[in-house]
This record gives C-alpha cells, structure tokens and sequence, in this order.
C-alpha cells in the first residue's frame, strides 16, 4: 500500500505566545502542496516495526515521525497484528526546510494504518494521535488549506486557495526549529496579526491580496541573508508575493502565471538544486 505525502507551507505564521511546558503558540494558515514524499507499507515478520528511507541522511530509528506515528496507532487503537510492518519512504521534500516533510510522512503513515487494518477512524482521531508524533501531524492528515491554531492541534478548514503556481526554493542553508524559536524568544519580537489578513485575502479567492498578506513571525527574528535574496528574487520573476515557509529555510513564492512561474523555477535552479514547481492541494478524503 502506497500515499503520497504532500508539503505544506505556511501562506501566515503568528506566534501568539507561550505555554509554560515550553510549547509555543501559534495562529497560522496552511497549504498543503503537490511536492510529495511517498510512503509504502508492506507486511514484515512478526514483531517488526521498522522504517527504511532512500535518504541515507534520514534518521530512522525509534524517533522517526512514521515510527512513533505507528506506535501511537497501536496504542490507542488497541491493534495487535499477526504480522510485522516496514514503512519505505521515497523523499522528494528536503529536511530542515519549514515544509513538514517528517510531518506528512507520519500523517501519511497513520492514513496507511487506518485502511490497512479497517479501523476507519476519522480525521479527527488520526490528527489526535498524529499530534503524539509532531505538531504539523494533524493538518497533514487531510491538508488542504487550513486556519491552525495552539500547539498544531486546532485545525478549521477555510475558503481553498485559488489556482495559482507556486515555486519551493531551499536554499543550502538549513535552519533548525529549535534554534528558530530560541532567537525569536531571545530577541523579543514584535506579535504579527497576518493569519487573519490571509484568511480574507483567501475568503476574496485575489491572489494580490494573498501575496500581499503573507508573512512570518519567524522572519523577525532575522534568518540568513539567502532568505531575503530569493524572496526578492521571486518578486523580480512576477510573484504575487514571497515569503519563508515554518521556521525556513524554505521560500516559496506564489504566481498566477504558468510561463513566469516556470522561468523563476529554472533562474532559481541555476544556483539552488532544492527548487520545485507546485500546484495547490485540495484536502484529502480518509473515509
């Protein structure tokens, strides 16, 4: 059994504040997207519960997202199988990008579970235990276009983003989540409000207004200048609008015309190998 595991960016990311076990806050606005890791599940000996990826830079032991995704299927459904399971993971999505690879291979990885053993649990249950695994879980589980809130557990599915292009750049330069709230922290930045903005822009279905409205609550607290300078370069190539994706270092930038969208993709390319063309997504189907 095969799923496809779609990126998501973030159109808006506002950091709203801190609870006191340390986890952040958050209103955001998400987009899932056609760049896809694949995920496979296949029969295995009995007693196995394991994870292969053919990205050798990929950990796979017991703190991959699909294993403890899979361990917290178990646990809360009770299912006890006769047999082993291996999960194969196709990357296409880079790591430390901002675009919820781990993420939406272990929501990919719960929907996998589900149809394998007929649970038929809803949407609701799997974001439920896809949150044990990571916060971005429970959006991929159907993606889509989304308001997020909390930790990544409050999930409204809002007016669909337009047809439009979208071109995923990820600079060489990688930027650790960690250390992405710990400056934003240490620097005191400024609370942003651009998650309602983009829920209007998308509400009037303009992707002016969307280019317009995105922001990141992360880019306050200053990231490498390679941010900055594809964002302007989208611009340059006709984007609606630009902006880091997460906690980055992922750029993405929006267009409403196939032709620009296409020689930003191969300009961008020249010089960042990590560059993709994409289309919006539709939220999935679990039942």
């Amino acid at each position: 059994m095969k799923a496809d595991a779609p990126a998501k960016i973030n159109l808006a990311l506002d950091i709203t504040g801190r609870r006191e076990d340390g986890y952040h806050l958050l209103n955001m606005v998400v987009q899932s997207v056609s760049l896809c890791d694949e995920i496979s599940a296949a029969k295995a000996e009995a007693g196995v519960l394991e994870a292969v990826c053919d990205d050798a830079s990929v950990p796979c032991g017991a703190d991959n997202t699909v294993m403890r995704a899979a361990r917290a299927f178990f646990e809360k459904t009770g299912v006890s199988p006769g047999f082993g399971i291996r999960f194969y993971i196709k990357k296409r999505i880079p790591q430390q990008a901002g675009l919820g690879g781990g993420s939406t291979d272990a929501a990919a990885a719960l929907r996998l579970l589900n149809k394998l053993f007929n649970t038929r649990l809803s949407a609701g249950q799997l974001q439920s235990i896809g949150l044990m695994a990571g916060a971005d879980v429970p959006f991929c589980v159907e993606g889509g276009t989304a308001f997020v809130s909390g930790i990544g557990e409050n999930i409204v599915q809002i007016f669909s983003m337009p047809p439009c292009y979208i071109v995923l750049c990820r600079p060489d330069v990688g930027i650790s989540t960690s250390k992405a709230y710990l400056d934003y922290d240490r620097q005191h930045c400024k609370q942003t409000c651009c998650s309602m903005q983009v829920r209007n822009a998308l509400r009037l279905g303009s992707l002016a207004e969307i280019g317009k409205s995105l922001e990141n609550a992360f880019e306050l607290a200053g990231v490498p200048d390679e941010i900055h300078k594809i964002e302007e370069k989208m611009l340059e190539y006709g984007a609606t609008g630009s902006c880091m994706t997460g906690s980055g270092s992922a750029v993405f930038g929006i267009f409403t015309d196939y032709a620009e969208a296409a020689a930003c993709k191969n300009g961008l390319a020249l010089e960042y190998k990590m560059t993709f063309l994409c289309l919006p997504l539709q939220r999935q189907k679990i039942l």
